[in-house]
């Protein structure tokens, strides 16, 4: 399977030569030519990567990065910036990152802590059975791969499918508010956002249907339960 990266940057002639070196190393990349945009991608894609420059339209570096942990604590970051001093530097790893290269840099090098940092979150996300694997019913849903597993069939999930989901395991036998899953999944609760998960609702409940031991039920105006008899 293909890593995501996410790539950041308002440089269009440094974004595509990095890009098409990613490219080359057999990575899919997504390029935002802008801090607002790149929030926007991420929330849409979900990357395994995010390659972030700090001085940026709309949105700096800084403040994605923390708007990214704000959705995701686990994603690697590394910071591409011409911004060179040791209190940028500090300021990169305080507000998110995990590794700091200064511009110009290497496109080897980079690749090389692309990969490390990859190898070693993958690690720690496989060591945890818990937050990988999640059981309910006689269904499992796989967080890493995005798949749920149905005594019929084996769905390939969106990003946000699988959240609203985890979530719906989390709270099972209680009621999961509308609006926390929205500000959790989305970032906010617009009608635009709450219409889209009405739609991923029905999809979930559709996918869940063959399974007797779980009923996905709508608590008007407050939220949803998810019931386990099993």
């Amino acid at each position: 399977m293909k890593h995501k990266i996410l790539y950041a940057e308002d440089e269009p002639f440094l974004a595509q030569i990095v890009s098409d070196n990613l490219r080359a190393k057999g990575y899919d990349v997504w390029i935002a030519k802008n801090g607002q945009e790149a929030l926007e991608e991420f929330k849409t894609n979900m990357p395994d990567l995010c390659l972030l420059d700090i001085m940026m339209p709309l949105k700096d570096g800084y403040t994605l990065a923390q708007d990214i942990r704000k959705l995701n604590t686990g994603i690697p970051i590394i910071f591409l910036s011409a911004k060179s001093l040791e209190e940028d530097v500090v300021k990169g790893f305080k507000t998110g990152g995990n590794d700091y290269m200064r511009k110009p840099f290497s496109i080897v090098e980079l690749l090389v802590r692309i990969e490390a940092l990859l190898l070693r979150f993958s690690v720690k996300r496989q060591a945890s059975d818990e937050i990988t694997v999640l059981r309910f019913g006689d269904c499992s849903v796989d967080t890493v791969k995005q798949q749920l597993k149905t005594t019929v069939a084996i769905y390939d999930l969106s990003y946000k499918e699988m959240m609203l989901l985890q979530l719906l395991v989390k709270y099972k036998n209680d009621i999961l508010e509308r609006q926390q899953a929205l500000l959790k999944i989305w970032g906010d609760d617009s009608l635009y956002n709450s219409n889209s998960m009405n739609v991923f609702i029905a999809h979930l409940r559709k996918m869940l249907k063959d399974d007797a031991s779980l009923q996905l039920m709508s608590i008007r105006g407050i939220g949803y339960k998810l019931i386990d008899r099993g």
